[in-house]
């Protein structure tokens, strides 16, 4: 696949985690929905991660929703982020008695916001700079470190394109491939039917793009059941998936309408026909499904329980003991706070070629487990998840049903860097 199709397609889906959820009045797009107003003037500056043991402290600039569509998710990440740091400096803040100063700047989901606030920190010469949950953001914030050659560790947002767009931009959390590569490995036959129900929409053509493109690679029959954006009743389009003899469905929606449709396909016993996965979002969606999120079966980035070492416990304690709870991105930051941290260890802080190079190939111990960026375009290969909703009490949670392999699910080598 090319450079170009892995863009259109990654930029469609990147939402996918996020926009299947029934209930969209607190969600947006996990990958590129880039908001609206802002201004670079939002800043915590100087926030020490540790006391300084002797020599000028590393500047670290992190640029993240604060504030905007997204903000939601940049608390996450910076939880995460500053749980990472502490973990991979053993809570001293430090690497060789330097203490790490973080900047935060807030991006309010819009690149020209974003690309203001590098643009000033690169001015006071800061090497590092890391953040966002917007892939629009992360396209752009990967240009600033190419022109200005410095190291970029881009966050959440999950567009393609981001990785092996330059020798200077890495990433913290997954991709949108690796989100659909998971939804295949629900599909037990990858020579089967996948059918998938979406909006006819740029967004839901896109997923479908992105699913022909993955699984149709594999081997798998794609075919579709388009719906109308302003469609209402969607008892006819769930009987279309059901006579299709589908063997596995995938769904990619978006907006308020989820709750009707996902009734819709209950009514007309979709859930009977094939597996239906989609993406499972954070944790302010879980209640929305009810008993429907039994029957669904979700592919899952992270959720605080799907991993069992002693990284992740490290997350949730530090996260938790912190007044945070552990979600959907927070290891999106705590992996940029472990890559930050062993590139200014290897490197010195100052020669951002030999944070490259510390960085490029580097395997290590995250809280999904073993986790490696791939030296040739940077892709973060690490293991994914397949989910279920469960009921405990009132409140529904999710179940791990399965962890996927890294390499089953590593995205195809990108070839723009």
């Amino acid at each position: 696949m090319s450079r170009t199709t892995a863009l259109a397609l990654s930029l469609a889906t990147a939402l996918m985690l996020a926009a299947c959820a029934p209930s969209q009045s607190e969600q947006s797009d996990t990958g590129n929905d880039p908001g609206s107003g802002g201004d670079a003037g939002s800043t915590s500056e100087g926030s020490s991660t540790g006391e300084a043991g002797g020599g000028e402290p590393f500047q670290v600039g992190i640029i993240y929703s604060e504030t905007g569509p997204l903000a939601a998710y940049g608390k996450q990440y910076r939880e995460g982020l500053e749980a990472g740091i502490d973990y991979a400096t053993e809570g001293t803040g430090e690497v060789d008695g330097r203490a790490i100063e973080i900047t935060y700047r807030d991006d309010a989901g819009t690149p020209d916001t974003a690309v203001a606030a590098a643009k000033d920190l690169i001015g006071q010469d800061f090497k590092v700079l890391g953040g966002t949950v917007v892939s629009a953001i992360g396209i752009a914030m990967a240009e600033q470190a190419e022109q200005n050659e410095i190291l970029y560790i881009s966050g959440p947002a999950a567009t393609d394109a981001i990785t092996g767009v330059n020798d200077y931009t890495f990433r913290s959390g997954r991709q949108s491939l690796q989100d659909v590569a998971t939804a295949g490995s629900i599909l037990e036959d990858q020579s089967g039917k996948v059918v998938v129900l979406a909006q006819d929409t740029a967004f839901g053509q896109g997923n479908l793009a992105a699913v022909e493109a993955v699984l149709g690679a594999e081997g798998a029959e794609v075919d579709s059941v388009l719906v109308p954006e302003d469609a209402t009743d969607y008892t006819g389009f769930a009987r279309q998936v059901v006579d299709a003899d589908p063997d596995l469905i995938f769904v990619a929606w978006a907006g308020a309408t989820a709750g009707n449709m996902w009734q819709s396909l209950d009514q007309q016993e979709v859930f009977d026909a094939a597996p239906v996965v989609t993406g499972l979002a954070d944790s302010a969606t879980f209640a929305a499904y009810g008993p429907i999120g039994e029957k669904i079966s979700f592919l899952s980035h992270y959720f605080p329980g799907a991993a069992d070492n002693d990284v992740n416990q490290s997350l949730v304690d530090h996260v938790t003991e912190a007044g945070g709870t552990p979600d959907l991105f927070t290891p999106d930051g705590f992996v940029a706070g472990q890559m930050i941290v062993h590139a200014l260890t290897e490197s010195g802080g100052d020669d951002v070629n030999a944070m490259i190079d510390a960085l490029e190939g580097w395997e290590f111990e995250g809280p999904k487990g073993t986790t490696t960026i791939r030296e040739g375009d940077h892709a973060l290969i690490q293991p994914m998840f397949t989910a279920k909703l469960v009921q405990e009490g009132d409140a529904w949670v999710p179940e791990l049903v399965d962890t996927v392999d890294a390499e089953q699910v590593a995205p195809p080598e990108a070839s723009g860097k």
